[in-house]
């Protein structure tokens, strides 16, 4: 259907149907006053259903792209305890005197807190517990190398996992 058949109940009129004389300006001008009430009555009754239609087709539409949308994305979960680095926010931000090659992550940090909905309080080396929450999506698992694990078995601050 046409979003002016949804809104309307009929399909617009056309100038070039008016002047070719089609089916439908043919059948409409056989129709007395009281006639033509009657049709456009019947054509509102029917205007429920196809709206209805309408909007389930549309829904549908919608969850077939989120699905589509979401079928890459890997939810991440973390426990508490679990060291994590933290993103550098807002993203792209430049530290003076290193320029483009400035680090994109900070840390590592130690979840103290699961809040819910994907939301984390983080603890960070000293022990100090980070006022405001961050989402999941910012972080990521911190693997440490060979040099990060010598710093993190002398840290005290910081538990092993």
């Amino acid at each position: 259907m046409t979003p002016y058949a949804l809104t309307y109940g009929h399909d617009a009129v056309l100038p070039m149907e008016i002047a070719v004389q089609s089916l439908r300006i043919a059948h409409q001008h056989k129709l007395v006053g009281e006639e033509y009430s009657q049709a456009m009555l019947m054509e509102l009754e029917g205007l429920d259903a196809s709206r209805i239609d309408t909007l389930n087709k549309l829904l549908a539409g919608k969850q077939a792209v989120s699905r589509a949308y979401n079928k890459r994305v890997k939810n991440k979960s973390f426990e508490e305890g679990e060291i994590v680095w933290k993103a550098i926010l807002p993203l792209g931000t430049h530290i003076a005197g290193y320029g483009k090659w400035s680090p994109t992550w900070e840390g590592p940090f130690v979840i103290n807190q699961i809040l819910g909905m994907g939301a984390y309080r983080l603890q960070d080396r000293d022990g100090e517990i980070q006022a405001a929450p961050i989402n999941g999506k910012w972080l990521k698992k911190f693997y440490p190398t060979m040099w990060d694990s010598q710093a993190v078995q002398t840290d005290p601050g910081i538990e092993q996992v």
